[in-house]
C-alpha cells in the first residue's frame, strides 16, 4: 500500500520521468527515504571488509570491485548493497570507486552520482558539501532537483534553500578535509 507522501513522491515522478538526469537522482532519492527509515549499522554492511586506519583514526571498508570508502564514523555510513549505493548521515567520508555504470552517496540533503572517481562527501546537520579529487560527479539535492556535475577540484555545498554553486574550493578548504583522511 502506498501511503499520501509516497503516492505524492510517485507524480512527481512520472512529471520528471522524461529527464534522463532526474530518473537516476529520483530512484536515489527514493532508496535513501527508505535508508532513513531503517538504518543498518556500518559495521554490517554486506560484502564489505571492515579495517581501522589511525592518524587520524578512520573505518576502511572495502566493498571489492574496486569500491573503497573511508568513514570518519562508522557508525554514519550504511548500505544494504554498497556496490550500488552507500548512505551517510553525519561526518565525511572519501570514496575511491572504479569506473562503473553508477554508485550513488545518498544523505538527508543531497546525491552524488559517479561513475568512477575519487571524492569526497561531507555531511553535518544543515547541510552536505561534495568535493572532486578526480573524475567528475553528479550532485542533485535529494529530490532530484538542482544536478550540477562537478570535475576535479570543484566543489558543491547543498543546503535546503541555498543555491548550490559549483566553486573551485580554496587549497586551505580542500586540505583540511583530505587531512581528515591522512592525504
Amino acid at each position: 500500500m502506498v501511503s499520501g507522501i509516497w503516492y505524492a513522491r510517485l507524480l512527481k515522478i512520472r512529471r520528471l520521468m522524461a529527464r534522463p538526469a532526474v530518473m537516476v537522482a529520483i530512484a536515489g532519492a527514493l532508496l535513501a527515504a527508505s535508508s532513513f527509515s531503517a538504518p543498518v549499522r556500518a559495521q554490517e554492511m554486506p560484502g564489505c571488509s571492515l579495517t581501522t586506519a589511525s592518524d587520524p583514526e578512520r573505518q576502511v571498508f572495502d566493498c571489492g570491485n574496486g569500491l573503497i570508502i573511508e568513514a570518519e564514523a562508522a557508525e554514519a555510513v550504511s548500505g544494504s548493497d554498497p556496490s550500488q549505493s552507500v548512505t551517510v548521515t553525519d561526518q565525511a567520508i572519501l570514496i575511491d570507486v572504479e569506473p562503473r555504470s553508477s554508485f550513488q552517496i545518498l544523505t538527508p540533503h543531497a546525491i552524488a552520482t559517479v561513475r568512477g572517481t575519487t571524492f569526497l562527501v561531507d555531511v553535518d546537520e544543515g547541510s552536505t558539501s561534495v568535493f572532486v579529487v578526480e573524475g567528475s560527479v553528479d550532485v542533485s539535492r535529494l529530490d532530484g532537483s538542482d544536478t550540477v556535475v562537478l570535475n576535479p577540484g570543484e566543489g558543491v555545498d547543498v543546503a535546503p534553500g541555498e543555491p548550490m554553486t559549483v566553486r573551485q574550493w580554496p587549497q586551505q578548504r580542500v586540505d583540511a578535509l583530505l587531512a581528515r583522511f591522512a592525504r
